[in-house]
């Protein structure tokens, strides 16, 4: 089992990047937000990247890094999370618990893409959906059992949602790299 932390784009219940600044208690308080990031200062960002190299590491340990105490890296971590800026999940590997077929799905669709998209997001077997631009409309990643699995999710499912006028499937052979440590610039 890996666990990670996933930056995520958008922030959650309507709060922004900017109520992330310091609250009481924070030592950090009185330091600036640095420019570059949308709202995160150097600590909150090292608290980020600390977590992203391993998602356990101990408040303890990320505070003697960071320069903070452990109540104001719980605090900054609580907020990160809260407004949507990372997530801490445990990220498995889906072979090792008997999902024996990966795929990425590229998806054609005409007229409004969101009712496709909800659709897709509703599914089980759905981890993954992002617009694109270029020769597909969506990118959907799918875990199924096995091959039967996924041809039933093909044909019985993804095809038969209004608005998609073509599916091409692109079938996992073997994962090669996957990473969640990209920084937080």
């Amino acid at each position: 089992m890996i666990v990670s932390v996933s930056l995520t784009s958008a922030p959650a219940a309507g709060r922004g990047p900017n109520d992330l600044e310091p609250g009481i208690g924070d030592e950090a308080g009185r330091r600036e937000p640095e420019r570059g990031g949308p709202g995160l200062d150097s600590i909150s960002k090292a608290i980020i990247e600390q977590l992203q190299s391993d998602g356990r590491r101990a408040y303890a340990r990320i505070a003697s890094v960071v320069g903070l105490s452990e109540a104001a890296v719980r605090q900054r971590v609580a907020r990160l999370v809260d407004a949507g800026v990372m997530q801490i999940v445990a990220v498995t590997n889906p072979l090792q618990l008997g999902f024996t077929r990966q795929a990425m799905l590229g998806i054609k669709a005409e007229g409004n893409l969101e009712p496709v998209v909800e659709a897709l997001r509703a599914m089980d077997e759905v981890d993954y959906v992002v617009l694109t631009a270029g020769s597909f409309d969506i990118l959907v990643e799918v875990v199924c059992a096995d091959d039967d699995h996924l041809l039933d999710l093909l044909n019985r499912h993804i095809r038969t949602i209004p608005g998609v006028r073509g599916l091409e499937s692109f079938v996992y052979l073997k994962l090669a790299k996957q990473t969640y440590q990209w920084g937080t610039r």
